[in-house]
């Protein structure tokens, strides 16, 4: 069993930046890749970024590529995600997730990610 546990969330304003976390324990050994999913109000959960286990794979939806970057510490059994030129359709609960698979084609499939943390507040206002 792995738990996932987020941290850094908060309120800022448009333009702000903000940096989460995601600490890992447990059977950490076990995870490959690591993906950031966020979910609005009355809106899907939908994905946001996930990199491969050694950090030299990474995927970006398009509505965040370019401002925001996602990487992990594997000795710290940490993923990262900074948030750069925030806007308000940014604003979510963001969720770290992880799974045993491995390759990007993964990536952006919600199903295969079987260990999610209990979510982090992100509040961006204009």
């Amino acid at each position: 069993q792995v738990q996932l546990v987020e941290s850094g969330g908060g309120s800022v304003q448009a333009g702000g930046s903000l940096r989460l976390s995601c600490a890992a324990s447990g059977r950490s050994s076990s995870i490959s890749t690591m993906g950031w999913f966020r979910q609005a109000p009355g809106r899907e959960r939908e994905f946001v970024s996930a990199i491969g286990w050694s950090g030299g794979s990474t995927d970006y939806a398009d509505s965040v590529k370019g401002r925001f970057t996602i990487s992990r510490d594997n000795a710290k059994d940490t993923l990262y995600l900074q948030m750069d030129s925030l806007k308000p359709a940014d604003a979510a609960v963001y969720y770290c997730a992880a799974s045993r698979y491995r390759g990007s084609a993964y990536f952006r499939l919600k199903d295969v990610y079987v260990y999610w943390g209990q979510g982090t507040q992100v509040t961006v206002s204009s």
